[in-house]
């Protein structure tokens, strides 16, 4: 019967490596893109799919970039709540949904916009901002914002 009230330890973390002052902030789109590019893998932007969301402060400023999943040709797998447990963990105010389309086209699938409205439904009940979704190629980018579908 001991066992019956045993229950294992969560413990929450975050562990940052710069000052808050030397942390890099986002304002537009393209400064989005720009610092992303640098965290896909250039080598394989072109093969394969990947998710990644960055994590932001309230001023904007960059908390990190968490690798949500990484896929094939055509498609990743994304876990809405491996997205919110990110944010949540990193203590974020706000995210920014990141993929790439190896095929170099830059236009959201009917699944993005999709996995885009059900991400923002789940921010809105952690009082989370969602600022954009930017699909990402080696050579451009696509913004929800940008295109008001946000």
């Amino acid at each position: 019967m001991e066992n019956l009230f045993t229950v294992n330890e969560v413990k929450l973390s975050y562990k940052t490596k710069q000052k808050a002052s030397e942390r890099p902030k986002v304002l537009s789109s393209e400064s989005v893109y720009k610092l992303l590019l640098n965290c896909f893998d250039a080598d394989t932007i072109e093969f394969r799919e990947y998710f990644k969301v960055l994590l932001l402060n309230r001023a904007n400023q960059v908390l990190g970039v968490f690798n949500i999943s990484e896929g094939g040709i055509s498609e990743t797998v994304v876990d809405i709540r491996l997205i919110l447990q990110s944010a949540i963990l990193s203590n974020a105010s706000g995210i920014v949904l990141s993929h790439n389309h190896p095929s170099g086209n830059l236009n959201p699938s009917q699944s993005d916009d999709n996995m885009t409205r059900k991400v923002i439904e789940a921010c809105k009940i952690m009082d989370i901002s969602l600022l954009d979704h930017v699909i990402i190629t080696s050579e451009s980018y696509y913004s929800y914002a940008d295109e008001g579908k946000l």
